[in-house]
């Protein structure tokens, strides 16, 4: 779905893509070309590869089966998600099949057609979805059965380019080539309300996942794209061992701006080294969360919510940050009552 499109129009098609991904994407996530990003947000429908994938259709009901579907197979979201199965098969009599999807967008999507018992989404499009607004999709289309069960950890807003591009800050991204992202994914929302909130609204859109905008990258096609996902993210250090990489910093005045224009970001930091960069980049983050439905009973979501949270030692995938004291920091949507009773 590459092409050049001024941002109008983008944002039209962008609409349409949302109303798929929300009403019609495929229940099982196998289409598409397989992600390299290893992020939280993958933009790419996987393969649906390197895990059980077969499901009923969601919905629990009484059974011991439950649908979880996760993001690209190349992300964080999808390996995070199978060592979630582990805890929750360990230490319940439940049986998590994790699917991987498209990841956000097509997650929430999911959720509300009873396809997906839980999913990792982020809290911005949870925020979206629960209030029918932000976009289009959910325009007079508000899921309001979606519920939420824990925030997890920090998906950092990354503005890719390389050093010969000349891009060191956000006004150098007026009038250039940038890549926002798949169409309706998470993470082209965030790329046009950031741009937007720094003032950027001259450019050329491009619109794939990151394996592809990386080789854009490379080949000089666009100069700049944008990544959701918490670092190090493995598809810019893959990037990072051939070429020289900059993150664009969000910070100051800028940083700001980007907070006043929705309640859902958060100050961020990527570490020096991080990518071979030589200093920390200031920026900004959204949540990366476990959601569910009002059609999940309470005590299976109480339950699935014990098993990881009592069992975080178990994990080895963000463990900084994913913890029962910090679940609740970004909660963007109201909490399902099987959640609330465990977190009290």
């Amino acid at each position: 779905m590459a092409g050049n499109m001024r941002r109008r129009e983008f944002i039209a098609a962008t609409g349409a893509a949302g109303i798929v991904g929300i009403a019609g994407c495929s229940s099982n996530g196998n289409e598409g070309e397989t992600t390299t990003t290893s992020g939280g947000e993958e933009t790419e429908t996987g393969t649906g590869t390197g895990t059980e994938t077969e499901s009923s259709g969601g919905g629990s009901g009484g059974s011991g089966r439950l649908s979880w579907h996760a993001g690209g197979t190349g992300g964080t979201y999808f390996p995070l998600s199978n060592e979630f199965k582990t805890v929750v098969e360990d230490n319940t009599d439940f049986t998590l099949q994790v699917q991987s999807t498209g990841a956000s967008v097509e997650n929430v999507g999911s959720l509300a057609r009873g396809e997906a018992d839980f999913a990792l989404i982020q809290n911005d499009i949870a925020y979206f979805a629960f209030n029918g607004e932000g976009i289009d999709a959910f325009q007079g289309n508000a899921v309001k059965s979606l519920r939420g069960v824990a925030t997890l950890y920090p998906e950092t807003i990354h503005i890719v380019t390389l050093a010969g591009t000349g891009i060191q800050s956000p006004s150098d991204l007026s009038g250039k080539t940038i890549n926002t992202g798949d169409l309706g994914s998470g993470t082209q929302v965030n790329a046009t309300q950031i741009l937007e909130a720094l003032g950027v609204s001259d450019y050329e859109e491009q619109n794939t996942g990151f394996s592809t905008a990386s080789d854009q990258l490379k080949n000089g096609d666009i100069d700049a794209a944008f990544v959701v996902g918490g670092w190090p993210v493995g598809a810019i250090e893959e990037l990072a061992a051939t070429e020289d990489v900059v993150v664009v910093p969000v910070e100051g005045d800028n940083r700001q701006a980007v907070k006043d224009a929705a309640p859902f970001y958060a100050d961020d930091e990527i570490p020096s080294g991080t990518y071979g960069l030589d200093s920390a980049v200031p920026t900004v983050s959204v949540q990366a969360m476990i959601a569910t439905t009002t059609q999940v009973a309470d005590g299976t979501v109480e339950s699935v919510a014990g098993a990881i949270f009592d069992n975080t030692d178990q994990l080895t995938i963000k463990t900084d940050f994913i913890t029962k004291e910090s679940a609740q920091d970004g909660m963007s949507i109201d909490l399902h009552p099987g959640a609330k009773a465990y977190f009290g």
